[in-house]
C-alpha cells in the first residue's frame, strides 16, 4: 500500500529519512477511496478491526467487511439528506461504528466532527451554532441522547439526529434498524478535492472558548509516518492506542496511519480505565503494539507483571504530554521495551518523534518528522542555539507540510495569530540539545517566574516523580507577594503512601527535589489528591488548578486563614 505514495519506504538512519523521505500527493485524495477500498480489493480478508468491550463481547472486521460496511453506511447517510460540506458530529464513544462512519462521511464529503461523549448541552450547542452542524450521531445511552436534546431549541442548524443504539428515544433515527433497509451506494460526483475540509476538532484548549481545527483531506496523508514510522507498523501488527474517538489522538492511533501500514486495529470499549484490564487485553489477544499517554503507562507500572505473559508486545509510543524519565525507566526493566515518546497537536500530525532507527533519549521529543520544517525561537525571532529554550514554530514559507491544518474554523484572526509570516507557533517551549533531539519544557503560559528564574514544570515533575510515594503530579504556580510566583506541586500519593500524607511527608519531598534539582525549583506549596484534573485526552489541565487555587486564594484571604498546605482545602470547599 505505502509504495504507491512514497519513492522510498525503508529507512535506516535519520539522515536517510530526511534525505529521501517524500509523499506523492494524489489529486482528489480520498483516504476511504484511496486506502481503504484498495486493501480492500487487494486483501479483502485482511483483519482490519478487532473490536471489544467490557462486556465480554468481540466482532471483528476484515477490509472487506469495512468497505461494504461504510458504503452501506454512506447509502444512509445520503438517504437522511446529509451530503457534501455537511457537517456531522459523532459523539460514539469507542463503538465500532465510529470507524464505519468516518469512513462513510469521507466517502460522501461531508465533514466530520468528533465529539466527546461529556459534553454536556450547553457544550452541545456551542458546537452546534459555532459550525452549523446539521447532524448528530450519537451513542444511545440516555445520558447522551438527553444532552443532545436538551441543544435542540438553542440549534437551528440541526436537522438530523441519529442514535446508534441500545437506546433510541424519540426524535432520532434508529441506526441499525434504518441501515439495513438503504439501496447500493453509488459513489457520487466530485465528492473532494485536496482542499475540501475532512474533518474538524473543537480543542479543549487551556482557557477561553474551544477553537475549531479544521484539517483537508490531505491530513491523512500526513499520518502516514505517525503509522508506519513512528508506531512502526506492518501488516501483521495488531496495534492498541488508548484513547476516546472525541479526541484527535483516535485518529492519530486508530485510524490513518495504522490502515495505511495494514495493521489490524484492536479496540477496548470500556467505560473506565483499569490498568490491570489493559495488561490482560494484551495478553488474551497477544497484542503487538501499544500507544498510549504517559499518564497510563504511569499506571501500568504500578501493577504486577507477572502476573501477565505479555511476550507478544513488541513496541510501544507515547504522547499526549511529556514523558518522565523514571516512567521510561520502570516500564523498560519491566518489560525490555523502550518507549518511543512523540509529539504534536490537535493542529498537526505528529511532528517530534523517536523512530525505530534512532536511539531514545529517556524524556526527549525525539527529532523531527521531515514532513515538516521545525525550529526553535527566542522571543526576539532568532532560531534558539542548542541548550537555550524556545518556542516550537513550523517553518511554511516554502509550502504547507502535509498534517498542518488548513485553519481555525471561521477564526481569521486566530489564525493569523497562530500562523503568520511564514511561521506556524505552537505555543510550545523546548530546548535541544547538541545532537538535535527536542526536549519539552511547557505551554508559554505554564512556565513558571519566580524570583527571576524561569522554572519549568516538567522538570520539577521528573524529580517528583522519581521520589516512590508519587504516582502523577502537577507543577503549577501559585501567586507570591515577593517572589512574583512560588512553585506548587499538587500530587497523587501511592496507595501505601496514602496515610503518611501531612507535614512531614510534605518536607521530605520539599528535601527530595532540592537534593535531585536546583533547590530553587523545589515546591513551596504541596497539595495532596486522590486525582488531577484532566481532559478527555488524558492531559493534565493545569489552568483547573490553577484556577482553584485563586479561588482558595480569595477565601483564605477572606477568613484570613493561612492555607500552608493542601491539609486545609477541604475547609476551604467547604465553603464554596
Amino acid at each position: 500500500m505505502i509504495e504507491r505514495f512514497l519513492n522510498q519506504t525503508e529507512f535506516r538512519s535519520q539522515e536517510d529519512f530526511i534525505r529521501n523521505f517524500h509523499i506523492n500527493v494524489p489529486d482528489n485524495f480520498n483516504f476511504a477511496y484511496d486506502v481503504m477500498d484498495v486493501w480492500a480489493e487487494e486483501a479483502p480478508d485482511k483483519l482490519a478491526l478487532l473490536w471489544t468491550n467490557d462486556k465480554g463481547e468481540c466482532i471483528s472486521f476484515t477490509f472487506k467487511d469495512i468497505k461494504e460496511q461504510s458504503d452501506r453506511t454512506a447509502s444512509y447517510f445520503l438517504s437522511l439528506g446529509i451530503g457534501k460540506g455537511d457537517m456531522v458530529m459523532l459523539m460514539l464513544k469507542r463503538r465500532y461504528e465510529f470507524w464505519l462512519a468516518m469512513m462513510a462521511l469521507s466517502k460522501i464529503g461531508a465533514v466530520a466532527i468528533p465529539a466527546t461523549h461529556m459534553l454536556t448541552g450547553k457544550d452541545i450547542v456551542y458546537r452546534n451554532n459555532r459550525a452549523d452542524i446539521k447532524a448528530i450521531v450519537c451513542a444511545g445511552e440516555q445520558q447522551i441522547t438527553d444532552h443532545v436534546l436538551n441543544a435542540l431549541p438553542e440549534s437551528p442548524s440541526v436537522r438530523i439526529l441519529v442514535s446508534i443504539g441500545p437506546f433510541v428515544p424519540a426524535g432520532f433515527h434508529d441506526f441499525h434498524r434504518e441501515w439495513n433497509d438503504v439501496p447500493a451506494f453509488v459513489r457520487p460526483e466530485n465528492v473532494n478535492t485536496n482542499d475540501d475540509i475532512l474533518l474538524m476538532y473543537f480543542t479543549s484548549g487551556t482557557s477561553g472558548e474551544p477553537k475549531m481545527v479544521a484539517h483537508s483531506h490531505t491530513y491523512a496523508l500526513g499520518h502516514l509516518v505517525t503509522g508506519v514510522y513512528w508506531h512502526n507498523l506492518d501488516e501483521t501488527s495488531l496495534h492498541l492506542t488508548i484513547a476516546d474517538t472525541g479526541w484527535g489522538k483516535a485518529v492519530w492511533g486508530k485510524l490513518y496511519g495504522q490502515w495505511f501500514a495494514g495493521a489490524t486495529v484492536f479496540v477496548y470499549d470500556h467505560e473506565k480505565f483499569t490498568p490491570s484490564d489493559i495488561l490482560h487485553k494484551i495478553e488474551q489477544y497477544r497484542i503487538t503494539s501499544l500507544c498510549a499517554p504517559p499518564t497510563v503507562f504511569r499506571f501500568l507500572i504500578q501493577e504486577d507483571f507477572s502476573k501477565y505473559d505479555l511476550s507478544s508486545l513488541r513496541y510501544c509510543c507515547t504522547a499526549g504530554e511529556a514523558l518522565n524519565a523514571s516512567v521510561y525507566d520502570r516500564f523498560r526493566e519491566l518489560t525490555g521495551i523502550q518507549l518511543r515518546e512523540g509529539f504534536g497537536q490537535t493542529e498537526t500530525t505528529m511532528t517530534l518523534g523517536t523512530f525505530p532507527w534512532m536511539t531514545p533519549k529517556p524524556g526527549s521529543m525525539g527529532l523531527p518528522n521531515p514532513q515538516y520544517d521545525i525550529d526553535l525561537i527566542l522571543p526576539d525571532g532568532t532560531p534558539a542555539k542548542p541548550g537555550e529554550r524556545g518556542e516550537i514554530v513550523i517553518r511554511t514559507d516554502r509550502e504547507r507540510p502535509l498534517g498542518l491544518f488548513k485553519e481555525y474554523y471561521r477564526d481569521p484572526e486566530l489564525t493569523e495569530k497562530a500562523w503568520h509570516d511564514g511561521l506556524y507557533h505552537t505555543g510550545d517551549v523546548a530546548w535541544r540539545d547538541e545532537d538535535g533531539y527536542y526536549w519539552f519544557i511547557g505551554r508559554n503560559d505554564d512556565v513558571i517566574k519566580s524570583s527571576g528564574y524561569r522554572i519549568s514544570p516538567f522538570e520539577v515533575e521528573s524529580v517528583l516523580m522519581k521520589h516512590p510515594a508519587v504516582v502523577e503530579c502537577a507543577v503549577t504556580g501559585v501567586p507570591d507577594d515577593v517572589r512574583g510566583m512560588v512553585v506548587k506541586a499538587t500530587i497523587v500519593l501511592a496507595k501505601e503512601w496514602t496515610k503518611k500524607a501531612g507535614p512531614d511527608l510534605v518536607k521530605e519531598i520539599q528535601a527530595f527535589v532540592k537534593t535531585n534539582t536546583a533547590p530553587y525549583k523545589y515546591p513551596r506549596q504541596i497539595e495532596f489528591v486522590k486525582a488531577l484534573p484532566k481532559t478527555i485526552s488524558g492531559k493534565i489541565r493545569r489552568v483547573e488548578i490553577r484556577e482553584n487555587d485563586k479561588l482558595v486564594s480569595l477565601f483564605t484571604a477572606l477568613a484570613k486563614v493561612p492555607v500552608w498546605s493542601a491539609h486545609n482545602v477541604g475547609w476551604v470547599e467547604s465553603l464554596l
